[in-house]
């Protein structure tokens, strides 16, 4: 399922959302100039490597640098290719500017950020000692998601889904597109085993980083923009209040 639209309007212009598509557009631009064992040398740099928490001394006999913390937030601007890039740029793109919205550009880049960092410490979890790199902003932006499904469930979601190479395309209510995609996330994690190999996708990095969206949410909403977002969008979108 790939969304085209969603139906709830911005309010403000969403300034953190398009700067942190900027920063992910100039890094992977960086990351396309470098042959490949300066780009794997990278990933392994600023990717989150569940093995240099988990085995720190491991980590340095094996060239790592002490103290990766920093790659709990560097990894969420480097992309592993293009389709990386750009499916998540157009994920935030539907989604995040509702949630800055309704916290105003910093609160939302903290809460993104928290969100991408927690997202990372449950695939460190359930990957405990992985050397595998782990890159993208997915984990944060499923926080996006959760907080939006919070706050919009009866938002719609115009949907493109591929079935035998023909375009299909319908019109859901967030609660069912964002349900149906937490379900799928978790499923894969259960699927790759509770405690995978640490190659492939992060789906344990995507349920997380969505259940985190969804409890930061009341901490991170400012309620008078909140209050005035609501406003300005039962205006225009009756269907918001059923």
């Amino acid at each position: 399922m790939i969304p085209l639209k969603d139906s709830i309007p911005n309010v403000f212009n969403p300034y953190m959302v398009w700067g942190i598509i900027a920063a992910n557009a100039l890094v992977f631009m960086y990351t396309m100039g470098l042959g490949p064992r300066d780009l794997a040398t990278f990933f392994h740099l600023y990717g989150v490597v569940p093995l240099r928490f988990t085995h720190p001394d491991l980590a340095v006999m094996a060239g790592y640098p002490d103290r990766g913390y920093y790659t709990l937030i560097s990894h969420m601007f480097i992309h592993g290719g293009f389709w990386h890039f750009l499916l998540n740029s157009w994920m935030m793109w539907i989604f995040a500017d509702n949630i800055e919205d309704v916290m105003g550009p910093v609160r939302f880049l903290f809460f993104y950020l928290l969100c991408g960092a927690g997202a990372l410490l449950t695939h460190i979890l359930f990957n405990f000692g992985s050397p595998v790199p782990v890159v993208g902003a997915s984990g944060a932006i499923a926080g996006v998601m959760g907080a939006y499904l919070l706050l919009y469930p009866h938002s719609r979601v115009i949907t493109f889904i591929p079935i035998f190479f023909l375009p299909y395309i319908i019109e859901v209510p967030a609660l069912v597109f964002l349900g149906i995609w937490f379900i799928m996330q978790l499923l894969f994690a259960l699927g790759s085993g509770i405690f995978g190999t640490g190659t492939g996708v992060a789906w344990w990095a995507h349920a997380g980083g969505f259940v985190l969206g969804m409890a930061l949410l009341p901490l991170f909403r400012d309620r008078k923009r909140c209050y005035y977002c609501y406003e300005k969008i039962r205006r225009k979108k009756e269907f918001f209040l059923e």
